[in-house]
């Protein structure tokens, strides 16, 4: 696993750091402290609740999350049913658009309970108001920022394991080949059993040691991604790049995503695609959308995986030419790079009555809903009350159709805030790092090639060539100066650092340079 740690105690580097990281925060007004009256209103909830009459804890629920992880959305139970999918066709538009079981008997049964937010937030109240402001919770190297109190996230409303807590639970009817037969959603209380990383998951599994659970995840999650590539569905399953923050040592690590993440994330996937159905179904609700990739978009991405010696085969699914790709290949590394270009335009679609227009995530290739993480997103907390009230039969609350119309300008803001923060704060730090080390060379793979040389017009010099390479060690992406050819192998010289700019450059080593430049 790639790693570069820096001690960065008693340095000016730190402070330098620790003030790019702060002016950072500010410059995009986040919000980092929880007015009084939403403190007061936080702690006077959580005391007062009621759990769910409805009882589930008798289900072995686990949870599978990022080690340290405290505010756990998500509890999975999962089994054997051996009914062989019969009973209720209620989403015979998944079966459709997915394929008809031919398995004969056997099939699953999966229960997947998502934290009760609602029960925490009154409409109309301190929290409520103080949520839509901050969009979702943000993530920075030094701490996160919540979306909702810590009494709340990370206590009352988390599903820690051993605690008795309010979830909807997700009741999925599953055949043989892991369509989705049936599905409800009710509101119980549950108690997980379990609290996993996703490293000893793969561990346990791959040690051929993990219980039923486990392996049914494996099981249903790959049956759940040949859905996908049978529906036409895409992952972008680019390496991790995390920064990490221990006492006073920052880092960063890049490492490929387990196959167990894989597997997690089609649950939730499923959750997603169901709560869209839900909606549809119902004429109400808020769905995530994206566009299909224009014929450009598609046609430059072709010519890329030709010129990368990769070349996608026709009448081959982008989305299984994907899984085709070895990230550890530099070429293909690139090229996997370069497929970020066909995931672009996603948002978010409300509707009260007609229906939009586009109710699809392309990627998904499935009309979707994000519901899964109300702990840490604004909509997913509308999202569930609306499927809960529509799978009852009951009229959706008042609070939340009157929401439904701000709520795409709300995550789409935050959605930026978010995007804004990763790239700084990650700028930043890589930065920090490698201060010290201005004229150093380092080996790198260009990710994006630099573009075509413009003429110089009269009076007006010719833009600078650069493009993106990917450092080897320490493991980081940035802007490099130079002709570049994605997929190919460069050694690079660092130019500039600069912390407090949150800016780093390279330019493409001369051939006949000695390894080390004076600054």
């Amino acid at each position: 696993m790639p790693a570069q740690h820096m001690d960065l105690r008693d340095r000016e580097s730190q402070q330098r750091l620790t003030e790019s990281l702060r002016t950072l925060r500010e410059e995009l007004g986040i919000r980092e402290e929880f007015p009084e009256e939403v403190l007061r209103e936080a702690e006077a909830v959580v005391h007062s609740h009621e759990l769910p009459a409805a009882d589930l804890r008798e289900l072995p629920f686990l949870t599978i999350d990022p080690p340290g992880s405290t505010d756990l959305d998500q509890a999975v139970c999962l089994a054997r049913s051996g009914t062989g999918g019969e009973g209720d066709s209620g989403n015979a538009s998944e079966k459709a658009s997915e394929k008809a079981s031919d398995s004969g008997p056997g099939g699953y049964e999966v229960w997947y309970a998502i934290a009760d937010v609602p029960l925490f937030v009154r409409a109309g109240g301190a929290i409520d108001a103080e949520a839509r402001l901050r969009g979702q919770t943000m993530y920075a190297p030094d701490g996160r920022i919540s979306l909702h109190p810590e009494v709340v996230s990370e206590h009352a409303a988390s599903l820690l394991p051993e605690q008795d807590r309010p979830a909807f639970v997700w009741h999925f009817r599953l055949d043989a080949d892991a369509v989705v037969q049936s599905v409800t959603v009710s509101r119980a209380t549950v108690r997980s059993r379990r609290q996993l990383t996703y490293a000893q998951v793969q561990a346990d599994i791959d040690a051929g040691t993990a219980d039923e659970q486990l392996t049914l995840l494996e099981e249903i999650g790959s049956r759940r991604i040949q859905l996908e590539l049978d529906r036409g569905g895409a992952s972008l399953n680019l390496p991790r790049q995390e920064i990490t923050h221990e006492g006073d040592s920052y880092g960063i690590i890049t490492e490929p995503a387990l196959p167990c993440e894989d597997w997690n994330a089609q649950i939730s996937l499923m959750t997603g695609m169901a709560a869209a159905r839900m909606m549809i179904d119902g004429g109400i609700g808020i769905l995530r959308t994206m566009p299909e990739p224009d014929d450009g978009a598609l046609g430059k991405f072709r010519r890329q995986s030709e010129a990368l010696e990769h070349p996608w085969p026709e009448g081959m699914a982008y989305g299984a030419f994907l899984r085709t790709l070895d990230v550890t290949d530099p070429r293909q590394l690139a090229l996997m790079h370069a497929a970020a270009s066909l995931f672009r335009g996603a948002g978010y679609t409300a509707f009260d009555g007609a229906l939009p227009d586009a109710v699809v995530q392309s990627a998904i290739a499935a009309p979707y809903a994000h519901t899964t993480a109300p702990l840490r997103r604004l909509v997913d907390r509308f999202v569930l009350v609306i499927c809960s009230s529509l799978c009852a039969g009951e009229e959706v609350p008042a609070w939340v159709r009157s929401a439904l119309p701000e709520l795409n300008a709300l995550m789409s803001s935050s959605n930026q805030t978010a995007s804004r923060l990763d790239s700084g704060a990650m700028d930043a730090v890589q930065a920090a790092l490698l201060s010290n080390r201005i004229g150093e060379a380092f080996s790198a793979v260009v990710l994006q090639g630099s573009p075509p040389a413009i003429e110089e017009s009269p009076g007006k010099q010719a833009p600078r060539l650069s493009g993106t390479v990917q450092v080897t060690e320490p493991p980081l992406e940035a802007k490099c100066y130079g002709e570049l050819v994605a997929g190919e192998r460069v050694t690079v010289v660092l130019l500039e650092a600069d912390i407090a700019r949150r800016r780093l450059r390279f330019e493409v080593k001369p051939t006949d340079a000695p390894q080390r430049y004076p600054q």
